[in-house]
């Protein structure tokens, strides 16, 4: 069967043998600051910690109790609060020791976080998505630029082995030409105004939060679509709960989701002249494929169910690559390079003003 083709950032990723174990060293150890307290940083910062030329340096809160606290129970060394001069941002910033900064805030302060530690000389890995709009987006890589400094969208699916795996048997032409993705994410969450996921401010909803999930499914194996259509339900809070896109790619289509207002199965389905794969569950970091040839359909055969092993969270594998990239002085990662950062970014411009959400930050 031939090789099917696959976008650069998949062949990038399959070649990257240091994504084979992140818990392997790939040079000198780094300085890591850490910007939040949220659970999301309570998820990532123990892979960080595992990786053997990591060394936790210091994380900032708008709280000086809540950064001793997370400091204390992930052994870090400092902990920085606002103070009536500095913020606890600025004064991470200011710490020489600290070298890379994982940003866990919200998506509406992104820019604003980033900004700062891209001018104090700070390599950054950014939580998704790297800001609320493209053009905050090429405002972030040109300061990269001038800076000198590595800067990284945190897209962790692109660097897990559930999905390495899944791209090596799709790059193997076990699907044949792959045609079509069918993705969904999300779940029924009662509106709480105060929470991230419903403050517009925040970048709330589901674009920003959830989509980037099942389009680095299509975007892998599709590439970058011909034409879309967008449906979407606006909340209370004026932030989309419900955003559906249907892609055109010419040889192929596309239909992802996302929610929060109804329970989904989180689930990607690839389809080929020759065969399918699913991906159940855990579509951000899948640890089980479904693969069914066409053959085996017509045999009556049961699907192949392949379970794929995870090293702690997740987490671990983006950062050894961004640590990778640090060390041999790159400023961007072939696996999560900035033009894709900025593309996706692009299109979500264009589908917020089709389904009619407007930022903030749009004003600007």
């Amino acid at each position: 069967m031939p090789a099917q083709t696959l976008s650069p950032f998949v062949d990038a990723a399959l070649d990257a043998a240091h994504l084979d174990d992140p818990r392997t060293a790939t040079g000198r150890t780094l300085g890591w600051g850490v910007v939040s307290t949220a659970d999301v940083a309570e998820n990532v910062v123990p892979d960080i910690a595992a990786l053997p030329d990591a060394r936790l340096v210091a994380v900032s809160s708008r709280d000086q109790g809540r950064a001793e606290d997370f400091a204390r129970r992930h052994g870090m060394l400092r902990a920085y609060g606002s103070t009536a001069t500095a913020t606890g941002l600025d004064r991470l910033a200011a710490d020489p020791e600290v070298e890379i900064v994982y940003v866990a805030t919200p998506h509406g302060y992104h820019h604003r976080d980033v900004s700062a530690l891209l001018r104090a000389g700070k390599h950054v890995v950014c939580e998704k998505a790297l800001a609320m709009t493209a053009a905050e987006v090429r405002d972030l890589l040109r300061l990269a630029r001038e800076h000198g400094v590595f800067l990284m969208e945190a897209v962790w699916t692109r660097m897990t082995p559930g999905f390495r795996t899944a791209m090596r048997r799709v790059r193997d032409g076990r699907l044949g030409r792959v045609r079509s993705v069918e993705a969904s994410i999300g779940m029924h969450r009662p509106l709480d105004p105060a929470h991230r996921l419903f403050r517009k401010a925040d970048g709330g909803g589901v674009l920003l939060d959830m989509l980037v999930y099942p389009l680095t499914w299509t975007s892998a194996v599709l590439g970058a679509p011909e034409g879309w259509s967008a449906r979407s339900e606006l909340g209370p809070t004026d932030v989309d709960l419900d955003t559906a896109l249907t892609l055109d790619y010419g040889h192929g289509r596309a239909h992802v989701s996302g929610t929060l207002s109804t329970t989904v199965p989180h689930q990607v389905t690839i389809s080929g002249t020759d065969g399918w794969l699913r991906v159940d569950g855990r579509i951000n970091c899948p640890t089980t494929l479904v693969l069914q040839s066409a053959d085996g359909i017509r045999r009556g055969a049961a699907p192949v169910v392949e379970h794929v092993a995870v090293a702690g969270a997740g987490y671990g594998f983006e950062m050894r690559e961004a640590t990778r990239c640090v060390q041999q002085g790159l400023l961007e990662s072939p696996v999560m390079p900035w033009a894709d950062s900025l593309e996706l970014a692009e299109l979500f411009d264009r589908v917020r003003q089709r389904i009619g959400l407007v930022y903030p930050h749009d004003a600007r």
